[in-house]
């Protein structure tokens, strides 16, 4: 199976087990599968080749960074340039301290070049089942793959989520979902309805206020907690990764003086402050909105908070407080799902909301050789864990 290839690893100036002669075959026809070539898949193959085993990465679209190069133009990571780059590859410091989105695209393609990793686009993975001591994958045209383990590294955002809301297919006004947004220009004029208030739907609300929308509210189920995302120069990251295993009521206690003194009160313009603490809610899956931009646009009136958007009619979208709105567009920032039932829901790894059961070095009981990067939303910074995760599992596949 032949990969891309590009620039030679070894001119980093550190080598590979590969180069040191450790054991790295290149036609080693079992060899490590990580299905999906985004910056959990890249990275996952750089280590494993460190560590002198061949990994091949399957990514269905036809390059690498698939969901990076689908996100909104505004996008800039909110995690640094310094805590965000992979195994064995620093991100350029002319990327400045928040990375844009066409930045973390580059990086990742020359990520996989600078490694020379084995990478195949074009090849989706349906279905992954044990074969032995090994692991069968089958994949597009009719592929039928053997490794000797699969890592699985398609992604937290892989599927968009669309609510099917009462009377949304007969509502006259456009709908999309926010993976569909790029940019504020076609949408001048009018008037928008955003749903959603995570960091995707606040920022994309931001974005049109900004680039000329008529009006923007922004539909809001559940009162976000909102943070800087640096504090006198301090990133709101580094306290993500310095308080990430303590216990949750104890950061909850931390945090709120602090929001208090660095979040302005939006209670008169229709967003309170949060009833429950701030990592309480981020171990139930709610990271905290980083501000970009919008405790300064509802402050202002450029964005109004509303509730929560529950049911179409046909001119109208009416809310859950009975409250009913001619908006032009509706733009659902709900977010997206895993999407891994059809591959290896047979196989009992998954909980009851389609999350892999084990992540990182560890594997789900009853699937040896079966490893999962990329499906958690840490406080301390997807990138960095990501990292993190590549590391310890090139360590636990290459003591196999």
């Amino acid at each position: 199976m032949a990969g891309e290839k590009s620039k030679s690893a070894g001119k980093s100036g550190r080598k590979s087990p590969a180069d040191r002669g450790g054991g790295f075959d290149r036609t080693d026809d079992r060899p490590v599968y990580v299905v999906g070539g985004g910056p959990g898949g890249l990275a996952v193959a750089a280590a494993l080749k460190e560590r002198g085993v061949r990994a091949v990465v399957l990514e269905k679209s036809d390059a690498v960074g698939a969901s990076w190069r689908g996100h909104y133009d505004r996008l800039r990571l909110h995690t640094t340039r310094r805590l965000s780059g992979l195994p064995g590859l620093p991100m350029p410091r002319s990327f400045g301290r928040w990375v844009s989105r066409d930045h973390v695209v580059r990086y990742l393609e020359k990520y996989a070049e600078f490694h020379e990793l084995e990478i195949v686009t074009g090849v989706e993975v349906s279905r992954i089942e044990p074969a032995g001591s090994d692991w069968l994958l089958h994949a597009t045209g009719g592929r039928r793959l053997t490794g000797r383990a699969v890592v699985v590294a398609t992604g937290h955002n892989h599927t968009p989520r669309l609510p099917d809301w009462p009377g949304r297919d007969g509502w006259g006004g456009e709908l999309l979902h926010a993976r569909e947004y790029r940019e504020p220009s076609p949408y001048a004029g009018k008037d928008v309805l955003v749903v959603g208030a995570g960091n995707t739907g606040a920022e994309i609300a931001v974005d049109l206020a900004e680039g000329g929308a008529a009006r923007v509210r922004l539909a809001v189920r559940t009162t976000p907690h909102i943070v800087r995302r640096s504090l006198a120069g301090w990133p709101t990251q580094r306290s993500g990764v310095l308080i990430r295993r303590l216990p949750a009521a104890v950061v909850d206690r931390l945090a709120r003086p602090l929001t208090r003194i660095s979040v302005p009160d939006l209670t008169a313009h229709g967003l309170p402050r949060p009833d429950t603490g701030l990592y309480s809610r981020v171990k139930e899956g709610a990271i905290p909105v980083q501000d970009v931009g919008l405790i300064h646009a509802v402050r202002t009136g450029k964005v109004e908070p509303v509730a929560a958007l529950a049911s179409f009619e046909p001119d109208k979208a009416v809310l859950a407080d009975g409250t009913s709105l001619a908006p032009d567009v509706v733009i659902a920032a709900t977010g997206y799902r895993r999407a891994l039932e059809g591959m290896i829901g047979h196989l009992g790894v998954l909980d009851a909301n389609g999350k892999p059961l084990a992540h990182g070095r560890r594997t789900p009981a009853g699937a040896p050789g079966l490893y999962f990067t990329g499906f958690t939303d840490p406080i301390s910074g997807m990138l960095r864990e990501m990292a993190i995760d590549a590391r310890r599992i090139a360590k636990a596949l290459a003591a196999r």
